[in-house]
């Protein structure tokens, strides 16, 4: 029986279509696996910082209110004994506020906040919890860099921040996040894309604004694994007297993926650990050039 020329059409058209989609889908697979390989290479070295900390706002100088909180940020580790680092502003909230009342005139300089962390610990994937004390901050690059009291019995999975990456627009990245409490605090990948190169005054990438589970703290890795930086807040001097918190916001920070070569710059400030003092008082380190 022939088939009536119509129902050839049909055929021929549909056959163009999955044609064209093929080439798509297997790249959208190809992406995948090379994904895949990076989260299994270096997902361990993704780690959970959970904190209490104590904070109290003032005004003009006077105490106004106080409360204790427990919060968690994803960290990743760079070395072997444990050196973690994280953004700053996941991890202590009156960074971000005192900035931000700066910028808000006379009004907004009375407010102030202090933080005090009163535990600290790393949550390993595997379930373990270290004691850990914080040995460095960068407030200019948003980095806090914190490690176990006691040293680790064994070496702990670790990202080379040595062997670094670069990326230019539109090229595909990969993250790395652990997921919160209610989430059983698993590991989490999502691809971002590079939507901005900004070169000066300093080198970082900037994504696009896709939701992802990304968050701060979350290392970035090229489609070949290596580290390309980490995720942190940038943010800039704006216009003083702003309206309000959110314009501030706004006009003057971005969440941005700085280059590992910068924190790893940072990192090698750390105070060395000593066996009979232990580690050196934390300390707030200007960026380097």
């Amino acid at each position: 029986m022939k088939t009536p020329l119509n129902s050839l059409k049909r055929q021929a058209c549909a056959l163009a279509g999955l044609l064209c989609l093929a080439p798509g889908s297997a790249q959208a697979d190809d992406l995948a696996s090379r994904g895949r390989a990076v989260f299994e290479q270096h997902h361990a070295a993704v780690v959970t910082v959970q904190l209490a900390m104590k904070t109290q706002l003032s005004f003009g100088g006077r105490g106004e209110s106080g409360s204790e909180n427990r919060s968690e940020a994803t960290a990743t580790v760079i070395r072997p004994d444990g050196l973690t680092v994280t953004s700053l502003s996941s991890v202590d909230p009156s960074v971000m506020f005192n900035r931000f009342s700066s910028l808000m005139g006379d009004a907004g300089e009375r407010f102030r906040m202090e933080s005090e962390i009163t535990d600290l610990k790393i949550l390993l994937p595997d379930g373990t919890d270290l004691p850990a004390e914080i040995v460095l901050r960068d407030r200019d690059l948003d980095l806090v860099f914190l490690r176990p009291k006691d040293p680790p019995s064994q070496p702990m999975p670790c990202v080379d921040l040595e062997k670094a990456a670069t990326a230019d627009v539109l090229d595909p990245v990969i993250t790395i996040t652990r997921l919160g409490q209610a989430a059983g605090r698993a590991h989490a990948a999502s691809f971002e894309r590079i939507a901005a190169v900004v070169r000066r005054p300093r080198l970082f990438y900037v994504p696009d604004d896709t939701i992802t589970t990304t968050t701060l703290g979350s290392p970035a890795f090229a489609m070949d694994g290596r580290v390309l930086g980490l995720c942190v807040m940038r943010t800039s001097a704006g216009a003083p007297g702003a309206l309000s918190i959110m314009s501030v916001q706004a006009d003057t920070q971005a969440a941005v993926i700085l280059p590992a070569a910068d924190v790893l710059k940072v990192a090698q400030q750390v105070p060395a650990r000593t066996e009979k003092t232990g580690t050196e008082p934390a300390a707030d380190k200007p960026s380097p050039p």
